[in-house]
């Protein structure tokens, strides 16, 4: 028999991560729950329904995955509390913690609680992930190949991190989209025009990424290769790497963002 997996919801991280599997050929049944999206959106192949209640009475699904918004996720887990016997519950939404779902599903529930960015919609995620005592090794397996297939994975057995996984790599895109933006307007008050500035930014932290990822050499040596002594990169470095410059005001919003990832998470 195959593998089914039960997507409930299918916004921007659930479609992406949706068009992975069917790519990855993850599995080879996919049920969608959504109201919001059309038939024609989706990969071909893929069994759509607008409600729990307009599932298949025949579906037993090995994974259950929870990519519906935070606020909603008290309407969405009642329809899917019946599978618990035989799938695994696999949450993307920030802020509920395993322990909320065990409320809802039951304490022998498997549920793996993972956090996911934005990149996964280009295949280049990643995603860290926790599961709780009752997931199988193979369950574990499932979970691993369907986060794959959005980019790359890392698990920990200590949920408390993944408060600050949420700050840094689930947050982190839009540090650097922020970044883009500042370098653009530093360029602009050093003289180019807008639409120049822009480009050269876009393009230079795009291919510093791609650099950084093809790249056998650390963050750090690549900063130093780009460096000459007492050249123009030096002489911009050493603002940023100034007592008050890059790293503290980074280490400080990532704090707020853990900060924040655990008020949410109660």
């Amino acid at each position: 028999m195959g593998t089914t997996v039960l997507l409930v919801g299918c916004g921007k991280m659930g479609g992406a991560m949706l068009s992975g599997w069917r790519a990855a050929q993850a599995a080879t049944r996919f049920v969608v729950v959504d109201p919001n999206v059309q038939a024609g959106s989706l990969p071909e192949g893929t069994e759509l329904v607008g409600t729990m209640a307009e599932l298949p009475a025949d579906l037993r699904p090995d994974a259950v995955v929870l990519a519906v918004k935070p606020q909603m996720m008290d309407q969405a887990l009642p329809g899917c509390a019946g599978y618990a016997a035989g799938a695994v519950y696999l949450s993307i939404a920030a802020g509920k913690p395993i322990s909320y779902f065990e409320r809802h599903l039951g304490a022998d529930a498997a549920i793996v609680r993972a956090m996911p960015n934005t990149p996964a919609a280009i295949g280049r995620g990643i995603s860290v992930a926790v599961p709780n005592s009752n997931v199988t090794p193979a369950q574990r397996d499932l979970c691993h190949a369907l986060l794959q297939a959005a980019g790359e994975v890392a698990w920990t057995e200590d949920e408390a991190q993944i408060d600050a996984v949420t700050a840094l790599s689930g947050s982190g895109p839009a540090y650097v989209f922020l970044l883009v933006e500042a370098m653009a307007k530093a360029g602009v008050a050093a003289g180019l025009p807008g639409d120049l500035a822009m480009h050269l930014a876009r393009a230079t932290v795009a291919g510093a990424g791609e650099l950084l990822h093809r790249s056998p050499e650390s963050a750090e040596q690549l900063r130093r290769n780009v460096t000459s002594p007492n050249g123009t990169t030096q002489a911009a470095l050493e603002v940023l790497m100034a007592p008050e410059g890059l790293e503290p005001l980074m280490v400080r919003a990532v704090a707020a963002g853990q900060r924040r990832s655990r008020e949410l998470a109660g």
